[in-house]
């Protein structure tokens, strides 16, 4: 049995402790946080929508017309003709047959991925994957497949040691925490070649990435060529809820087999009407996506004249390399008393060795405050003690000084992994180390 109390004190020994703060008003660049004008580096509310008069002004019809809550799962009485509304516009703006409306991106991906695969199948997931997935992984009881960070050799790897079993590949398009891009042609392909199905969840790409906000699979002109994506309401597109967009004999499947969809209530008529609105300005005010690309790099190259390194992005999200989560967090807390707020990325999101800032920019965001973010977290790294020109170890050279951990498929030279997410032993890798109290990653001998 885990001692509370004296699990709270080791987090906050080690800088793992969380905690809320308070925002009042709307979400916007600039809150009042805590009681304090701050100026916000770390909402996903990439095109300010979330506090648009249309957006609201749309909720707030919806709540006087619909009601506040569905009252029901989509399979009872929770569809409404604002959830088929919002379906047929996503399934529109994704340029895919149908698409499938869920509580959150969570229960979409976890949901999505559990009916796609199944014991004595195969998940191939990079190692960098959001935790729905993960958990769509352990959800699913298939045997899952850990290939290195964007590294199609391995995947490759992995999919010809799984030949003629059922396989899924799942991948984020974009990802959340470093902002880097999948090499989602070379997935696709792959996939084609060894007849996998595919799974991309484009939640921090929608309105971010790729013609008018479509996406990294519009930008390269393959939306049509995966068998599902997965996006989320509650970023670009400022409201809450998730989705996944697919042709209709998939959406007829998922709407029998993922269980995150038959029971759960259904996403709250203002929310979805609130989606709806959104979808409707991203399409009409192409310069949003525009005006947040170029504030994005305006932002990099801000933080590299303080020292900082961010190479590795070319979107929205912007990570700035620390290694010690205590550092980290000292750096955010004298950010924050200078006006600005960021987040400090640490286990058991990363391993305690590659914890970071991750900032997040918005279309809303004035050059301005860019240029005076940019210095205030430099400023803040320097008066912890910590010089951004001077580069932490990287977490893979970091990695190669562990013992390593026993492997299903032996290969030379190469890592090769898999876990089975059934089982709750301590994880031994150093990419999904929960301080054993939670592990997620399990990686099995043959």
């Amino acid at each position: 049995m885990i001692e509370i109390e004296t699990r709270l004190q080791e987090l906050k020994a080690t800088g793992l402790h969380r905690r809320t703060r308070l925002i009042s008003g709307p979400q916007g660049p600039h809150v009042l946080l805590d009681g304090k004008p701050v100026l916000v580096l770390c909402s996903n509310n990439y095109l300010g929508l979330a506090d648009h008069p249309r957006v609201r002004a749309a909720a707030a019809d919806a709540a006087m017309r619909w009601g506040v809550g569905a009252g029901a799962s989509r399979l009872e009485s929770g569809t409404m003709i604002i959830h088929r509304r919002l379906e047929e516009r996503l399934a529109e703006f994704e340029n895919r047959e149908s698409a499938l409306l869920f509580g959150s991106r969570f229960l979409a991906n976890a949901g999505a991925i559990a009916a796609l695969a199944r014991s004595g199948d195969v998940v191939f997931a990079d190692e960098l994957s959001h935790a729905s997935i993960i958990d769509g992984c352990r959800l699913s009881r298939a045997e899952t497949f850990i290939y290195d960070h964007l590294d199609v050799e391995h995947l490759e790897w992995g999919l010809e040691q799984a030949e003629g079993r059922g396989a899924l590949i799942a991948t984020d398009s974009v990802f959340s925490i470093d902002g880097d891009v999948a090499p989602l042609a070379e997935i696709v392909d792959l996939a084609e070649r060894h007849g996998v199905r595919v799974l991309v969840d484009e939640s921090h790409a929608i309105g971010a990435v790729g013609p008018g906000g479509r996406g990294a699979l519009a930008e390269l002109g393959l939306e049509g060529e995966v068998d599902v994506i997965v996006g989320t309401l509650s970023m670009a597109i400022g409201s809450y809820g998730g989705f996944v967009a697919c042709d209709g004999t998939m959406a007829r499947y998922l709407l029998h087999a993922a269980r995150t969809f038959i029971h759960s209530t259904a996403p709250p008529p203002p929310a979805v009407a609130g989606a709806v609105a959104a979808l409707e300005l991203i399409d009409a005010r192409p310069q949003l996506v525009h005006r947040l690309a170029a504030s994005a790099s305006m932002l990099r190259e801000e933080l590299e004249r303080e020292g900082f390194d961010v190479n590795g992005s070319r979107t929205q999200i912007i990570p700035l390399a620390i290694g010690d989560p205590q550092t980290a967090v000292r750096i955010c807390e004298a950010a924050l008393s200078r006006g600005v707020f960021v987040q400090a990325i640490r286990p058991p999101t990363v391993a305690s060795i590659s914890s970071r800032l991750r900032l997040a920019v918005m279309a809303s965001h004035r050059p301005e405050d860019l240029h005076a973010a940019a210095a205030a977290v430099g400023h803040a790294a320097r008066s912890v003690g910590f010089d951004p020109s001077v580069r932490p170890a990287r977490p893979e050279e970091t990695l190669r000084e562990r013992d390593e951990p026993a492997i299903a498929f032996e290969a030379p030279a190469r890592r090769r992994r898999t876990i089975w997410g059934s089982e709750p032993e301590p994880a031994p890798s150093a990419v999904f180390d929960y301080e054993a109290s939670d592990p997620v990653w399990v990686e099995r001998a043959a």
